[in-house]
């Protein structure tokens, strides 16, 4: 993989904005003011931190390996499908991702700096994994490569977001009228201090716009807990992401729930960095992404379609062509991992809610017959025993016959003897 190596002072302020966010994290969720609602603390990684203006990273990730892009390809790279990345902003400085940043962004909270400058790099490796261009020296790509992405900072280096910060975003990305607003973020506050978050939300929902959300990584316990906005799911427009690792299973920081709808790579993930270059991280905010990059691209499929695919219809479509690990949706990946070339070759467009896999006779165990077992020799092996025995019987018997009749020739060849029992003359 590329070099890491860089200058001390954008290690230092990823450093600080990372302690920042986490203890964010910690301190205001239980605040009776608005909820924070800030990007998910990183999960650290043995190969060290992820720095800004680094080299590309060659290899393919293993993400996008399990992925045949000419199929996925084949119709759409996701043109005319718009994102809303509600996040740390998006940085312009990296080449794959600069192309497809739409606009100038807009801020969300107090500070310095701009959303097309992204200090804690968070929301560049969201929108990369949604939407980075090809790079000759680079195996990195984003899963809809032809979309646009639009920033809205709403958590920066000096300070993060609250919830209603992030529903102000939220009713912002909806004026604009965007297809898709990705959300890696969230809060585990009660929902009764989360009115302003909810209502924009059913905003969105409104005018059809599709809200992915990461699930969370505070699921190292295995303990079940609300966090939204992802597990706001009276709302027919909330795609709630959980991360997954290579083996289709629950990464263990991926915060498990009843309200999970799906799963999608979050371990080890490769992505854009401020400044420019790949590096790996890894979380359900890197998953949300994934999912939102796969619906873009259903969406700019059947972009042009009368009526036109709902987000309940592409949630539908997502989660009955997901890569199903159990019959039916867990607390864990919901209904699997996410497939985005199966979803673009499934044309039909749905018409209700996944339902579990009906058990298989072989699967339940209802029509399996146990093999009859037999002691000592069948009827059928005492057959075939006997029949070698009468043939190599016979053949002895023949051999017996045979040999008897030469012996007693060359007998009576010796003593003169005729076959009458007459002297010879001889």
């Amino acid at each position: 993989m590329g070099s890491r190596a860089i200058g001390h002072r954008a290690g230092h302020r990823r450093r600080a904005a990372g302690a920042l966010v986490t203890a964010a994290c910690i301190v205001g969720l239980s605040s009776a003011t608005a909820a924070p609602a800030v990007a998910d603390p990183n999960v650290p990684l043995n190969s060290g931190e992820c720095k800004f203006g680094t080299n590309d990273i060659k290899e393919t990730p293993w993400s996008l390996q399990r992925l045949l892009t000419n199929q996925m390809w084949a119709d759409t790279r996701g043109k005319g499908v718009r994102v809303a990345v509600i996040d740390t902003g998006i940085d312009a400085g990296n080449s794959q991702i600069k192309p497809n940043i739409e606009g100038a962004g807009k801020k969300f909270v107090s500070g310095a700096g701009k959303p097309t400058v992204d200090q804690v790099g968070h929301g560049t490796k969201v929108a990369g994994i949604i939407a980075a261009r090809p790079k000759l020296g680079s195996g990195f790509y984003g899963i809809a490569p032809e979309a646009k992405v639009i920033p809205l900072q709403q958590t920066s280096e000096e300070k993060a977001g609250t919830a209603d910060s992030l529903a102000a975003a939220i009713d912002y990305a909806v004026r604009l009228k965007v297809n898709i607003i990705n959300v890696s973020q969230g809060t585990d506050a009660g929902e009764e201090k989360l009115g302003p978050l909810k209502a924009a939300i059913q905003r969105a929902a409104q005018q059809n716009v599709l809200i992915v959300a990461s699930a969370g990584n505070d699921g190292a316990s295995g303990k079940v807990k609300n966090m939204y906005p992802a597990a706001f799911q009276q709302f027919e427009n909330v795609l709630s992401v959980a991360a997954s690792d290579r083996n289709n299973e629950r990464a263990p920081f991926s915060q498990p729930g009843s309200w999970v709808d799906i799963a999608a790579p979050g371990v080890n993930m490769v992505s854009t960095v401020p400044d420019g270059g790949n590096c790996v991280d890894q979380g359900t905010s890197f998953a949300a992404p994934y999912a939102a990059g796969a619906a873009a691209l259903l969406i700019a499929k059947h972009l042009n379609e009368v009526p036109k695919w709902t987000p309940k219809q592409v949630i539908w479509h997502l989660e009955k062509t997901a890569e199903r690990v159990r019959p039916k949706a867990d607390q864990n990946i919901g209904w699997g991992v996410v497939d985005p070339v199966a979803a673009l070759n499934d044309d039909t467009r749905p018409t209700a809610s996944p339902q579990p896999d009906k058990p298989s006779n072989a699967a339940d165990g209802s029509n399996i017959q146990p093999a009859a077992v037999t002691i000592g020799e069948s009827t059928e092996e005492r057959r075939a025993r006997i029949s070698i025995y009468i043939v190599g019987g016979g053949l002895l018997a023949v051999a017996a016959v045979v040999g008897s009749s030469i012996a007693i020739r060359d007998w009576r060849r010796k003593t003169g003897l005729t076959s009458h029992g007459e002297a010879s003359n001889g």
